[in-house]
């Protein structure tokens, strides 16, 4: 063990500790007054429940040793109980305690499903939340998680590569947002798709539909990008070249998406907002996750600004043209760009990085395996989580009443407002 890389990693978990709160506070800001706090605590309280989960069950079933490369099993990792705080495992992470690896990962656990919520934000009953997020995690992350991340896992072994969770963390909450979205339905009021309904409404009416507070939206973004650079660079499990060059581009693709997102905004609906150059650079952050360790700076700049694009236009389509009540856009931001940057991944990977070609290095075959892990994981966790969600249903129902979404979920489920005003 090495004390550099100890300490590099134990900061990066910090670090993307952070992200889970940081979360909160971009989902609150970008939601209505009556349900800031209400959202913010939801990403507080799924942090503290897939740290249990993770200890108890999800680190075993992951990383444990594979069964056919399906899931993993070690029953002396159940509870924790056999891992000391001198155990390594070299097949895992070779320069740090197996007890630092457990916690850097349980990270990624706790805030993948939190994404979640911003599809169905604003309508979700607490308790039934809590309950879809334990099962979630169990029979959707935590296979995906194995499939790709285990050693033994038969994604790894087909040789589809995810730096930090394009496929893992992006593509399976993004898939299981959408499904989220469609099982929970719209809120009240959006029965049209957006535009036509914005159109409808009066002024007031609609400014009660805008974000409530943009300086969240700003600050949950600005501490998600810091926290990235312990999700991606913390990845490398090392203090070393491929960390740092994993901090550059994970930064300069950032910048990029906040870019193109906002001159897409601006040719698209004439003025640059505040709120669009936070999810560009959110989005940017998504589409460089599995590639950061693996791709130069000019390809990071490019997988940017593409994702800044692209994201763009499907959440324009989803809400002038779609009935899809995806809140926050999850499926656009991170559905959409955890899938560009992990097909992206098999285009510009360069072996001078990473140590594996893509297909602008002459390397195909990359390309093909980003693009099976991609079409397997995708209908997994979507169709995955519409059966979670329906049986969930129906021993709790997922959406409060019509009278508990007009008071608000701050009030109806939690009985706290976020501001006293008066």
């Amino acid at each position: 063990m090495a004390s550099g890389d100890i300490a590099w990693l134990i900061t990066a978990t910090a670090l993307v500790m952070l992200m889970t709160p940081a979360l909160g506070f971009f989902y609150g800001g970008l939601v209505r007054k009556k349900n800031l706090l209400s959202t913010i605590v939801q990403c507080f309280v799924i942090f503290a429940v897939i740290s249990i989960v993770w200890a108890l069950w999800g680190y075993s079933l992951v990383f444990g040793p594979s069964i056919n490369g399906v899931i993993g099993f070690s029953p002396g990792l159940l509870g924790m109980g056999s891992l000391s705080i001198n155990t390594i495992n070299p097949a895992l992470a070779p320069a740090i305690p197996e007890l630092l690896f457990f916690a850097f990962q349980l990270k990624f656990a706790a805030i993948t499903p939190a994404l979640i919520i911003g599809a169905c934000a604003e309508r979700i009953r607490f308790k039934s939340l809590l309950i879809f997020i334990v099962l979630w995690s169990t029979f959707i992350y935590i296979p995906i998680a194995h499939w790709v991340w285990n050693p033994d896992g038969w994604l790894r072994g087909l040789g589809a590569i995810d730096f930090a969770g394009g496929i893992v963390v992006h593509i399976s909450a993004g898939l299981s947002a959408l499904a989220a979205a469609l099982v929970v339905g719209r809120r009240k009021g959006c029965a049209t798709p957006w535009k036509e309904h914005m159109k409808s409404l009066d002024g007031k009416a609609a400014a009660e539909f805008k974000p409530t507070n943009i300086p969240y939206v700003l600050l949950g973004a600005a501490l998600l990008w810091f926290g990235w650079f312990g999700f991606n660079a913390g990845s490398a499990l090392a203090a070393n070249e491929i960390a740092v060059s994993a901090m550059v581009t994970t930064n300069l693709a950032a910048a990029a998406a906040a870019f193109s997102w906002m001159i897409a905004d601006w040719i698209l609906k004439g003025k640059p907002s505040a709120v669009g150059i936070a999810i560009g650079a959110v989005v940017g952050l998504v589409a460089i996750t599995p590639a950061a360790g693996y791709v130069n700076i000019s390809s990071a700049l490019i997988i940017g600004l593409a994702a800044g694009v692209i994201s763009n236009l499907v959440a324009n389509w989803r809400a002038g043209r779609s009935r899809i009540d995806d809140t926050l856009d999850v499926f656009a931001c991170h559905g959409v760009g955890g899938i560009w940057g992990s097909i992206a991944t098999g285009i510009f990977a360069s072996a001078a990085i990473g140590g594996v070609n893509g297909l602008i290095f002459g390397n195909a075959g990359q390309l093909l395996n980003q693009l099976v892990a991609v079409a397997v994981v995708a209908p997994f966790a979507f169709f995955g989580s519409l059966v979670l969600l329906k049986l969930v249903n129906v021993f709790s129902p997922l959406r409060v009443s019509e009278k508990a979404e007009d008071a608000g979920l701050d009030l109806s489920e939690h009985g706290e407002e976020a501001y006293q005003l008066d």
